[in-house]
């Protein structure tokens, strides 16, 4: 059996340039500095580095990598790809310190690598909204750990009325989450999970044709009035599956994304700033939205994570060191 990190474009730095090419590409080379297409050719010369061209309408050398999130990184290309792929094929993440023995880099580069690797999963421009006509979309709020600054008040903007008080929410981070059952998923880290917060979400989001399904929270239902259907599941009763004539009623889609999520943060990465958690999700929600059930294999979420590195730029100060 072959492996699929076997491929030369792994290994070999020229092949790697020629793969990546092929597919930022496709029409021929771009300047990333004027525009132009395919009015470039390689620079000649003993010093050339490798994948240099020189655009004869603006004067100025480029490479694949200008416009991108390899831009100005001292990291072989190859190595880029290596991680790439595997981010792509590990379902609950690879950690920095793994990331660092595993392509021999020390920390601060794979930190850094893997914040720009996350900046390519996340969706770019507008999304079409989920669901539609007969579909079922899923809807629910979790917390993953705690805010930056906490507050003495419960969620009703009363005190305490003793330290071990608050369990629920409170001084946790809220985060959202949109599950198309059997089809993709949104996740959005928000100050607050109220009615205001998640009514706009929703409606921004979801086709109003769209069957609503969420949990038993109050905050739902005049934002599930607006949809074809809302079906909600109680579970403080115990309830988590209501059989009726159209389907199953519940919101376990939501509940498993949520699982993945909470294991490879606490299990993989066990520490993560409030500042990064966008981040953060933008990768669980990239490898669930290509996922093996979806028809999509690792080869294919890796070739699908590289078409997301152009137009994206991330700085070391920009991100800040870990914390």
């Amino acid at each position: 059996m072959t492996s699929a990190l076997s491929a030369k474009h792994l290994h070999d730095e020229a092949a790697a340039y020629k793969w990546v090419e092929a597919r930022v590409w496709p029409t021929g080379r771009v300047c990333p500095h004027c525009g132009v297409v395919d009015d470039s050719g390689a620079l000649k010369g003993k010093s050339t580095r490798i994948g240099v061209y020189k655009c004869y309408s603006c004067r100025k050398p480029f490479t694949v990598k200008v416009g991108t999130i390899f831009e100005k990184s001292h990291v072989k290309l190859h190595i880029w790809l290596q991680a790439m792929h595997i981010m792509a094929s590990s379902k609950k993440g690879f950690s920095s310190n793994q990331f660092a023995r595993v392509l021999g880099v020390d920390l601060k580069t794979a930190w850094f690598m893997l914040h720009r690797i996350r900046l390519a999963m996340a969706p770019g421009g507008a999304l079409p909204p989920l669901g539609g006509e007969g579909k079922v979309v899923e809807v629910d709020e979790t917390y993953h750990g705690k805010v930056a600054n906490p507050t003495d008040l419960t969620t009703k903007g009363k005190p305490f009325k003793n330290k071990k008080a608050g369990r629920g929410g409170v001084n946790k981070r809220p985060i959202i989450a949109l599950v198309e059952r059997g089809g993709q998923a949104r996740t959005f880290h928000v100050a607050e999970a109220n009615l205001a917060t998640v009514a706009k979400i929703v409606r921004e989001n979801i086709d109003p044709k769209s069957r609503l399904h969420t949990d038993g929270a109050t905050m739902y239902i005049g934002i599930g009035r607006e949809f074809a259907e809302h079906g909600r599941v109680d579970h403080s009763m115990g309830e988590y599956v209501r059989y009726e004539e159209n389907g199953a009623i519940h919101n376990n889609s939501c509940e498993g994304y949520f699982s993945v999520f909470k294991r490879g943060m606490k299990g993989v990465y066990q520490h993560c700033s409030e500042k990064h958690l966008h981040r953060y999700l933008a990768e669980y929600e990239f490898r669930f939205n290509n996922r093996i059930a979806l028809g999509v294999d690792d080869h294919t979420r890796a070739e699908r994570l590289l078409a997301g590195v152009s137009g994206k730029r991330l700085t070391y100060q920009t991100t800040s060191r870990p914390a």
